[in-house]
């Protein structure tokens, strides 16, 4: 859906690694490789979403280190706008719906490191979970958000990730 308005693939691949995660930072060369990509197509959209304000810049020795800029007016909306594009909302709605007593969701792996690789990696931390649900709910959020979901029970003091959910923050 989101690909049909911003229509360059390494912009949005650009915005999904900034903005799915505040803390990811990263240079010019090893989006480059990340993205299995020329520098140059990389150098053209990393100049515009900066000129537009939405990424910051920051010189580390000899090259240009770029976030996500999170004082831009829209960086909340744009947080949004990925994590649903990715389906992250519709992951934490069904994990909600049936599992139990849930305390938190915790996106882990390469989302929470801002890789669009198709394979959601969630880990669920509560109390009396039905973890028998977890094999049929995530061959059904498969299907709604076109991407693989792998749900893992964390145990309690577990929480490497980016919380999506947290029942004490209500």
């Amino acid at each position: 859906m989101l690909d049909s308005l911003i229509t360059s693939k390494t912009r949005l691949r650009l915005l999904v690694k900034f903005f799915i995660n505040a803390d990811n930072h990263s240079h010019l060369r090893g989006l480059a490789e990340e993205f299995g990509e020329s520098t140059n197509a990389i150098r053209k959209e990393l100049n515009n979403l900066s000129e537009a304000g939405y990424l910051q810049k920051e010189s580390e020795k000899n090259r240009i280190s770029y976030s996500a800029n999170t004082q831009h007016p829209l960086f909340g909306s744009l947080q949004d706008i990925i994590r649903k594009y990715i389906g992250l909302d519709t992951v934490v709605e069904e994990v909600l719906k049936r599992m139990g007593d849930v305390n938190k969701v915790v996106l882990t792996g390469d989302y929470a490191n801002g890789m669009d690789t198709g394979t959601i990696d969630i880990g669920i931390q509560g109390n009396e979970l039905n973890e028998e649900y977890l094999d049929s709910l995530g061959n059904r959020i498969a299907e709604l958000i076109d991407r693989k979901v792998n749900f893992t029970v964390l145990g309690s003091n577990t929480q490497t990730g980016i919380v999506l959910y947290n029942k004490a923050a209500e």
